[in-house]
């Protein structure tokens, strides 16, 4: 049984929070501020953490990097009710895998938490690509150990920046949707689970893999279809 700590400051919706996930079968603890949040994480270790980026006090970006540096590798997926993409892509920056923004439907943020919890577990068994190493330009990138060249600097991409960069790798350069990637790295399968989850971290691979992110030479973006990668 997975543990999932929410750090969420408004009382309603981390009760809401806390009863939709115990109903599913998840053991839930509940933090109300950042530095609380921070003494469950030392406490109950968990498995997933849900995080409120606008807390009391320390704030969720805080608490993200914290962990980070404690060198915490569950998965945390953050609650924004921003809707300015540099906040969302501070949150990546910071290590987040996932968010979702306020307001949010039950359906989507246990689709979230699922495709995280799962890709989680299979890393644990080692259901990892089998060990290659590919390139585009003057990008490495090696599957058995998950890491990342450029111009034989290392890069530190966030396990879902590395999930999709191997996907797309993966294609061979054929186009792939939002909703294929969304399957593939996200594991949603329900096609109606549209977000900007995917753009947003396509951006964050050019700003990192790309000499000049606004006009990109290999994440080449295919006009109303998806994206692809050229080498």
């Amino acid at each position: 049984m997975a543990r999932i700590l929410v750090v969420e400051d408004n009382e309603d919706l981390a009760f809401g929070l806390q009863t939709i996930l115990r109903f599913e079968g998840y053991q839930v603890e509940v933090a109300q501020d950042g530095e609380t949040g921070m003494e469950a994480v030392k406490e109950k270790a968990p498995d997933l953490m849900i995080l409120d980026l606008m807390l009391p006090g320390k704030s969720g970006f805080d608490v993200l990097r914290e962990v980070r540096t404690q060198g915490a590798r569950y998965p945390v997926l953050i609650l924004t009710a921003r809707s300015q993409e540099s906040d969302v892509v501070l949150g990546f920056d910071c290590g987040a895998d996932d968010y979702v923004t306020k307001p949010f439907s039950t359906a989507e943020l246990l689709a979230r938490v699922r495709a995280l919890l799962r890709r989680t577990r299979g890393e644990e068994v080692g259901e990892t690509s089998p060990a290659s190493r590919e390139k585009f330009g003057e990008v490495e990138v090696v599957a058995s150990t998950r890491s990342v060249r450029k111009r034989g600097e290392p890069v530190e991409l966030t396990p879902k920046e590395f999930d999709l960069l191997q996907a797309l790798l993966e294609a061979g350069g054929a186009v792939k949707s939002r909703q294929e990637l969304l399957k593939e790295v996200w594991g949603y399968g329900n096609a109606e689970v549209m977000t900007r989850t995917v753009d947003v971290h396509i951006s964050e691979l050019r700003r990192k893999l790309e000499d000049d992110p606004a006009h990109p030479r290999h994440i080449l973006t295919a006009r109303k279809a998806g994206y692809r990668l050229k080498r």
